[in-house]
């Protein structure tokens, strides 16, 4: 068992520091704002990419759901899935893609049930990537709301 793995199977100290981060940041919105997001950007973008890949083998997609995951990212699914495993994920639990790796959506649940403040958010439906995200900051784009859905698709029937 790899290091990084045993650190995120347990979850409960990555939901505090999470949590204490996110309240630092909304914090200090205010501070960035008038700085300038883009400046911070260029300031926080390297430790938290370091942190984030060694911790989550993160992808940095821009739009962090690890809080909502079982703090696990769900960018390493080969296929991007941020709303559950695919239909593919065999008996074992075990990818479809690389059979010898676990689906990380197996490990998100096991996960999620380990965090008391944020473990029914992987119930929650997240939206789509938003790949104009990608490389950029997922503090940032919380701050600012970039992170949010932007548009409504065209082909949802529900929300006529």
């Amino acid at each position: 068992m790899n290091l990084q793995r045993l650190i995120q199977d347990h979850p409960r100290p990555l939901e505090w520091v999470y949590r204490l981060v996110d309240r630092v940041f909304l914090a200090l919105d205010p501070l960035i704002a008038r700085l300038g997001y883009k400046r911070v950007e260029r300031l926080i973008l390297p430790p938290e990419r370091l942190s984030k890949e060694l911790l989550f083998d993160c992808r940095m997609c821009g739009q962090c759901i690890l809080s909502r995951s079982g703090m696990t990212c769900p960018m390493t699914c080969p296929k991007h899935m941020r709303n559950g495993p695919c239909g593919g994920v065999r008996l074992n639990s075990h990818c479809e893609v690389y059979p010898e790796r676990y689906c990380i959506w197996t490990d998100a649940y096991k996960r999620s049930l380990k965090m008391p403040t944020y473990g029914r958010r992987i119930l929650d439906v997240q939206p789509i990537v938003d790949w104009r995200l990608k490389d950029t900051s997922a503090w940032i784009n919380k701050l600012t709301g970039a992170d949010q859905p932007r548009e409504r698709c065209p082909h949802n029937m529900s929300d006529e």
